[in-house]
């Protein structure tokens, strides 16, 4: 069987003589055994290297999506590296203040914003709120006829293109939980109403057809169509359109035989659709072009280790290693049907000649890290387990599933391991309880 592929792996990482991996000059499985597993690990330079790389392609138009991975430490980096960010809650909001996050710097998003965090957003100066239904319209307009300052707006498109990824992260179909449609003429009459009523600010049109996207052309004719709307908006409401945001998407490698668009490369393809549609059709104005991406900043960057706990081989059916995690820190697997690959950070380089499927150690049968995977033969009970590409929505996702408490996030960077977000205790699992 083929060796585990290092270029999984973030750009700091080194293998020794002994096969030990470490990640910016720090041993992987040392920091098992100082902090304890699971244990979600980020690269911090290569996930600021990723920030330069968008901004450099996009300059002031790039919003971090935080559903991917947040916490105080991520928000505060963003803001370093000239980022905007994008929350999607209330909560994402909150945190996002706690880190000082400058309120004008953030895109407030979501398909069901309640009138609190509304108005929390409202109060907090928000730059934008991406404004997803009518029902939404009409709570920001009774805000701010009440006395709340007027949001700039962007109105979220369902454009009606097919992105090629699985169902449940497909956002731009007619047939969605998210936006307006185009085909149906609600996204312009949304835009007819923000600009006739002038209650709130219009400062563009927003679309997002998913995440986990491999194919270029997807986002072109996502490109060719919001211009349309752009050329419609100006000819039949008489507005200028100052913001086109083309939300995130872009996909990364989970596996080796995985083949991803580079940042570069999606920066380009967007860029030449955009020029080439706003030409083709016309359109007067020149609005900013904005992007939002999450998983292809911090997926790349993070790596989860675990500890073996039990290894049982059925004869004739399979090997089940057993983990510490599981779906309580990695839901995608059983959520999407996601695929990762392992490796033992102690020896990454040993043969791996026995195919295994590691499993979880939650009470579920689906509840698989990373199914028929190589590993080696001698594999035992004790090693650290590691899997690569797992820096977005792991710790987002993350449940007490089991009440299993919820791993320590920890900042790799130039030799010194930093926790960005303390392991949970026994004692946190009944925090909120009344009767504790």
């Amino acid at each position: 069987m083929t060796a585990f592929d290092a270029s999984l792996l973030p750009a700091s990482a080194t293998l020794d003589a002994a096969g030990r991996v470490a990640i910016a000059g720090v041993d992987l499985a040392s920091l098992a055994e100082r902090f304890g597993t699971p244990l979600y690990v980020y690269d911090e330079a290569d996930i600021r290297a990723r920030c330069r790389a968008y901004r450099s392609a996009f300059g002031d138009g790039v919003a971090y999506a935080s559903k991917a991975f947040l916490c105080v430490a991520m928000a505060r980096l963003v803001h370093e590296e000239g980022l905007h960010l994008d929350v999607a809650s209330g909560g994402e909001l909150y945190v996002a203040r706690a880190a000082g996050f400058p309120p004008d710097r953030i895109v407030f998003h979501g398909n069901n914003k309640s009138t609190a965090e509304l108005r929390g957003a409202l109060e907090a100066g928000v730059g934008r709120v991406a404004v997803d239904s009518a029902d939404e319209l009409e709570r920001l307009e009774t805000l701010v006829e009440a006395g709340l300052p007027a949001p700039r707006v962007h109105i979220r498109v369902t454009p009606g293109v097919e992105a090629h990824t699985h169902e449940y992260i497909e956002t731009g179909n007619e047939d969605s939980k998210f936006g307006f449609g185009l085909d149906s003429g609600e996204a312009l009459a949304a835009v007819r109403r923000v600009v006739g009523r002038g209650v709130l600010r219009f400062a563009g049109v927003h679309c997002h057809i998913g995440s986990q996207v491999f194919r270029l052309d997807s986002f072109e004719r996502a490109v060719d169509k919001m211009v349309g709307l752009v050329r419609t908006i100006e000819v039949e409401v008489g507005s200028p359109v100052e913001e086109l945001n083309l939300g995130g998407g872009l996909g990364v490698r989970y596996l080796s035989q995985d083949t991803a668009p580079t940042i570069e490369q999606y920066a380009i393809a967007v860029h030449e659709a955009v020029g080439k549609a706003l030409a083709d059709a016309g359109v007067r104005s020149r609005p900013q072009l904005l992007t939002e991406p999450g998983r292809s900043i911090v997926a790349p960057a993070g790596i989860t280790l675990y500890t073996i706990g039990t290894i049982k081989a059925i004869a004739g059916v399979r090997t089940y290693v057993a983990v510490d995690g599981g779906m309580s820190d990695n839901l995608r697997p059983v959520t999407y049907d996601a695929r990762y690959e392992a490796f033992l950070p102690a020896r990454a380089t040993s043969d791996r000649t026995t195919l295994v499927t590691i499993a979880g150690k939650h009470c579920e049968q689906g509840d698989i890290v990373v199914r028929d995977t190589p590993l080696p033969s001698d594999l035992a009970v004790g090693e650290v387990l590691a899997t690569p590409v797992t820096g977005a929505y792991g710790h987002s996702l993350a449940s007490n599933y089991n009440k299993v408490t919820r791993p320590a996030v920890v900042f790799v960077r130039d030799g010194a391991a930093r926790v960005v977000v303390r392991r949970e205790t026994d004692a946190d699992l009944v925090r909120l309880d009344a009767d504790a």
